[in-house]
């Protein structure tokens, strides 16, 4: 499948801005999937993304921890390249004494807003993430310390990534989301029930990532066999029910071949067939699977093919929860009401 020779520019949600169609999760570069990539490689890499017209980076303080933004500043400031792109990164997430906390306080989101500034090496974040809701905070607290950081002009546009339905409704009472970021893939949907909905009712984009399923729709069960030490797909529950989730990958697989594409290209297209306001943000370190993640963008699917693939990978068909932390998503992104904290 031949890559499309421009990558459509798209409006992402209703505030104004103007992304690629399809993003690029830098997440995997510093890590996470194994040790971090060879960091010219992947300066190289991320100039091959803007020369093809995939300018929607995505990053987080988180990955790294602080490296990936780091990466990203580099690879703009070598090639000029800031007034090409539009940079997404979050905060919210820290390692402390080797456990996860989720901080959402004034005074760290202006600290992390700025730390971010300075790695990136830029004056003003494009789209600036609540990576995971702080669930001991009002919403509306965290909130307002973004909106003043809009209002200094620090920040261009405020996203939730994992936040449920009553949360992305909160936040946008007190200042305009453009973008929530959740997993969506076609064996990752619990979004579609009250997530999407809410934000195609607010004019919310939509940015899933994960659309390939973390590489297991890709590849199957082959994914789990080259994984190394420090991967942290090793303790996911899906690739630990590989040998059950792999008749997925095969259904997937064979579907792909009668389209003349990949299995890959295939579940790519399936998530940009599901609107246009969704703007995916497949992540990948290597050339080949970049250039055949914009192949996908050729993909056309029929009603009949959706339903089918959508069969493949049904709720009651694929075993395990699609990621080790599930306490940390949209679940239970509850906060206590604004007027518990001014009494406070």
């Amino acid at each position: 499948m031949a890559s499309p020779s421009v990558v459509p520019k798209v409006k992402l949600g209703s505030q104004g801005l103007v992304v690629s169609a399809q993003g690029l999760g830098c997440m995997g570069m510093s890590g996470n999937y194994g040790l971090p990539k060879p960091e010219l490689d992947m300066i190289t890499l991320i100039h091959h993304a803007i020369e093809s017209g995939v300018t929607f980076l995505d990053t987080s303080d988180f990955y790294g921890p602080h490296t990936n933004e780091i990466l990203i500043g580099k690879a703009l400031k070598e090639g000029g390249l800031r007034d090409k792109v539009q940079i997404a990164t979050k905060f919210g997430i820290q390692w402390i004494d080797g456990k996860l906390e989720i901080r959402g306080d004034p005074t760290y989101v202006r600290e992390a807003c700025e730390a971010s500034l300075k790695r990136l090496g830029i004056d003003c974040i494009d789209l600036y993430y609540i990576h995971r809701i702080d669930i001991r905070i009002p919403i509306e607290v965290t909130m307002g310390e973004l909106k003043k950081l809009v209002e200094e002009g620090k920040v261009k546009y405020i996203g939730l990534s994992e936040a449920s339905a009553s949360t992305i409704r909160r936040a946008h009472a007190v200042h305009p989301i453009t973008a929530v970021q959740n997993e969506w893939s076609l064996w990752s949907r619990d979004l579609e029930d009250e997530i999407v909905p809410t934000c195609r009712e607010l004019g919310i984009g939509i940015v899933p990532y994960s659309p390939i399923g973390r590489g297991f729709l890709a590849a199957g069960p082959k994914v789990v066999e080259n994984m190394i030490d420090g991967d942290i797909r090793k303790s996911n529950p899906r690739f630990l029910n590989v040998d059950h989730n792999k008749t997925v990958f095969e259904k997937v697989n064979e579907m792909a071949t009668r389209k003349g594409c990949t299995a890959a290209q295939l579940a790519l297209a399936w998530v940009h067939h599901q609107g246009s306001d969704v703007v995916p943000i497949p992540g990948t370190t290597k050339f080949d699977n970049f250039n055949q993640n914009i192949g996908a963008l050729s993909v056309t699917l029929t009603s009949d093919e959706l339903a089918e693939l959508e069969s493949f990978a049904s709720s009651d068909v694929v075993k395990g929860e699609r990621n080790p932390f599930m306490q940390f998503t949209w679940m239970n992104s509850e906060t206590p009401p604004l007027s518990s904290w001014k009494s406070s």
